[in-house]
């Protein structure tokens, strides 16, 4: 099975860090978001990944062909900003998805543990039209005061959290197993997340995976990359 990651990504809110690389090249304890991506999907048991690059392509090329031994690595390059819906549909036209019924892909700028065969064995038992999503709960960007009565206009303080996780709100986590019927579906440019799952959701034909604690992180402005480098750190000892 083959892993796309849409690598072409500007990062303009990373700026001046994507001044000469591309989002998935920026460092997270001294290792790009890319290498943290292709240690994990190592770790899950997939060895051939497809890189949708674009902008400063030259940079992701060089680093693999440095560093990557122990996977198969190929490259559909974009021209032009296609969209996340039309990178997908590119790969296909490269032929690089041959022989290939169901693929993942990945966003380009989160870093996650998630197990992605929980995605491939609940997926695969679905109806065979069908792709999944993954999904994770919703990280508050703010720490929440716990009160003793939310109804009432004057309540006491039982404690604090520090930004938890809402499990009553699910997010999209940037993860897709995707059956390679959703070709069809696909802009030639444009996005997946809103020109094409809209498409599957009225048709019945979109699941959601739900992963509950596990580590999950969008990198997108210059604190993610501060609080990812301190999350990790903790992680790793």
């Amino acid at each position: 099975m083959k892993a796309l990651i849409l690598a072409g990504g500007y990062g303009k809110r990373l700026r001046p860090l994507t001044d000469d690389r591309p989002k998935p090249m920026i460092e997270i304890l001294n290792k790009p978001i890319l290498a943290w991506q292709l240690s994990w999907l190592k770790l899950n048991g997939i060895d051939d990944v497809v890189l949708c690059i674009g902008y400063r392509k030259e940079v992701i090329i060089d680093y693999v062909s440095k560093n990557i031994k122990d996977m198969n690595v190929y490259y559909s390059v974009e021209d032009e900003p296609l969209g996340t819906g039309g990178a997908i549909k590119n790969v296909y036209k490269s032929n690089l998805l041959k022989d290939e019924d169901r693929f993942i892909v990945i966003n380009g700028d989160i870093i996650t543990d998630l197990n992605i065969n929980k995605m491939i064995a609940l997926g695969s038992n679905n109806s065979n039209s069908s792709s999944s999503i993954a999904v994770v709960p919703l990280p508050s960007p703010y720490g929440i005061v716990e009160i003793d009565d939310i109804k009432s206009d004057n309540a006491r303080v039982l404690g604090f959290k520090e930004k938890p996780r809402l499990d009553q709100f699910w997010i999209n986590a940037g993860v897709y197993y995707l059956n390679i019927n959703i070709i069809d579906y696909l802009p030639d440019k444009g996005s997946i997340e809103y020109d094409t799952f809209p498409l599957l959701v009225k048709e019945g034909r979109l699941n959601a995976v739900k992963y509950n604690n596990v580590y999950w992180r969008s990198i997108d402005t210059h604190k993610d990359v501060e609080e990812a480098s301190k999350e990790l750190m903790h992680m790793n000892g």
